[in-house]
């Protein structure tokens, strides 16, 4: 296997699991944590704030996914800087839906 398949492949692998924590995320009885070690704040309706927070996470991963598909055209590649700065706005753009959208949604 060359080396940009399995970069490639290791990419997708982090793609699932970012998908795979956003179904987890939907299927929760309890708020969905976005942030790390903070509590969640308290929640309207947690089925409907773990929906939108789950849905946030799989297209991330989504999008992430996509933005892994230069890894394939080679090492000398110019086009991996759109995976590097893809990733890099596609997160502020997570971080600001859950934080503007999200959480005025749902908070109590």
């Amino acid at each position: 296997m060359s080396g940009e398949v399995l970069g490639f492949v290791i990419w997708i692998i982090v793609g699932f699991i970012i998908m795979f924590l956003g179904a987890i995320d939907i299927f929760s009885k309890k708020p969905a944590r976005f942030w790390a070690n903070s509590e969640p704040f308290e929640v309207k309706d947690v089925k409907a704030y773990n929906l939108a927070t789950g849905l946030l996470f799989i297209a991330y991963g989504l999008i992430f996914n996509l933005l892994g598909l230069p890894i394939l055209m080679g090492h000398n590649n110019p086009y991996i800087i759109l995976s590097m700065v893809g990733v890099m706005f596609e997160t502020i753009a997570m971080m600001v839906i859950y934080s503007l959208v999200i959480t005025k949604k749902y908070k109590k």
